[in-house]
């Protein structure tokens, strides 16, 4: 497999550390608000990085963290009179809601800022000793200017960087570049104990402390969104590799931005939405859909028509596994795959992998499971199809989609519904039909049209789905 390296820029062969076992760190939520639907993309897009892996064979450790102490989360808890945890609790638990609805895989680790405080200052420290970092009136600040690196990972020109930093309104820092590793706690504000007096880690520092605790000094893959790339990242990397004195991480990969109807996304322009209300309109899988819809790296529009587009494309998608799974039950035994059949799908497995190896070229592989599903209705879906190619054809069905993590929430429904009453409403409906009780079935057939319930009669039997 080979991933774009936004350190090197340029597509390299994707080697762990640790042979079969890769160590990913993935940045995580402030958690003061609901995900709106540009955090959605890089959760996504991630998750098929991850199950791709295991697929492959690879051990995961799949690390993604929670902001859990920010201005952000501080002022949202004074305005609700609240406590900060208890925001940043709330939002957490909003957060793996929004998240199991777009199938998003649980991190191995979700670590918080506020439980690592004590490897946040260790780290701290050292970079004071070591001369990169120094306090300045209970706020302690890193020193770019320090590391001769300073700017490899955005490649923008120090002279660049520099133009555009600034001191703010009570900073006490020597160099406008310098950014704040711990910030001292105002009146009214959470703090911690400190070697420096009462306060609080500065963003940055987090992520470093929480990668290096949970994965070690040098990481496999680091990724996150493009408007991390700096300052960010560029400064994980700066304070990680001055204190460690080692590389922070062997690859850096980076999702495109989102426009929303060919804007950027703002609250003040009106266009700001969140993924919690998207769902209520459209469902959770369209919108997983459309962030992994093209490649990763290349921006993404979000519109009304294009996830109308998805939830079109995620019907013909379901349709097709509902008829394998109905056909079924029907199919008799031939002994085995057919050659013709088997030689088919080996095919579509090959290309879909071929697509992902290429830096996870999701656009691609969905479309070879749209050219799988249209071969599996021709050529399998028909009503003299044996069980053996039926369920080669879910074997490998299944095994593709689950790497996208697409094809999920209707069965979920299903299963969690009223699925048993509706079959036997419909075997009572077909036994009625057979005693040519024509009232007694054409009642049951109105009851179910009011539970929304669509049926159609087939050479195989009754088929249905919902409305």
């Amino acid at each position: 497999m080979k991933v774009y390296n936004t350190l090197t820029r340029r597509k390299e062969d994707l080697k762990p550390i640790h042979e079969g076992e890769f160590r990913i760190y993935a940045c995580g939520p402030t958690v003061y608000n609901y995900i709106h639907i540009g955090n959605a993309r890089p959760i996504c897009v991630f998750d098929v990085l991850r199950r791709y892996l295991e697929y492959k064979g690879n051990k995961v450790t799949f690390v993604q963290n929670f902001t859990d102490i920010d201005d952000k989360i501080i002022n949202r808890a004074n305005e609700e009179g609240v406590t900060f945890s208890e925001i940043s609790e709330k939002y957490i638990a909003e957060y793996k809601t929004d998240a199991s609805g777009l199938n998003v895989r649980e991190a191995s680790i979700h670590p918080k800022a506020t439980e690592n405080i004590d490897e946040i200052i260790s780290i701290i420290e050292t970079l004071v000793e070591k001369g990169y970092a120094y306090e300045a009136g209970g706020d302690v600040y890193f020193s770019p200017l320090k590391f001769k690196e300073y700017g490899k990972l955005s490649h923008q020109p120090l002279d660049d960087l520099m133009a555009g930093a600034r001191i703010n309104v009570g900073e006490k820092k020597k160099e406008s570049m310098d950014f704040a590793l711990w910030k001292a706690s105002k009146p009214g504000e959470p703090y911690w104990e400190s070697p420096w007096g009462q306060g609080r880690p500065g963003w940055h520092i987090e992520c470093s402390a929480m990668s290096r605790r949970y994965l070690g000094k040098t990481i496999d893959i680091h990724c996150g969104g493009q408007d991390l790339v700096f300052p960010h990242h560029e400064n994980e990397i700066a304070q990680s590799e001055c204190c460690n004195g080692v590389q922070f991480a062997n690859y850096w990969m980076h999702n495109g931005f989102i426009t929303v109807d060919n804007e950027k996304m703002s609250k003040s322009k009106g266009n700001f939405f969140t993924v919690r209300d998207v769902a209520k309109q459209f469902g959770y899988e369209p919108i997983r859909l459309l962030m992994i819809s093209c490649h990763y790296r290349s921006p993404i529009n979000y519109s009304y028509d294009s996830l109308m587009q998805c939830k079109a494309s995620l019907t013909r998608l379901h349709t097709c596994r509902d008829s394998l799974d109905f056909n079924l039950k029907t199919a008799s035994s031939k002994g085995s795959v057919t050659e013709s059949v088997a030689k088919e799908f080996d095919s579509f497995k090959e290309k879909f992998c071929t697509a992902l190896d290429d830096d996870l070229n999701t656009a691609d592989a969905i479309g070879t499971l749209f050219d799988l599903t249209r071969y599996i209705n021709k050529e399998v879906l028909t009503a003299d199809a044996s069980a053996e190619d039926i369920t080669a054809a879910i074997k490998i069905f299944d095994e593709l989609a689950g790497i996208l993590g697409i094809v999920y929430n209707e069965k979920t429904e299903e299963a969690d519904g009223d699925a048993a009453e509706i079959e036997a409403l419909i075997e009572e409906r077909t036994a009625a039909r057979k005693e040519k009780n024509w009232a007694r079935a054409d009642e049951i057939r109105n009851k179910l049209t009011e539970m929304g319930i669509v049926l159609e009669d087939t050479p195989q039997g009754v088929k249905w789905h919902r409305a």
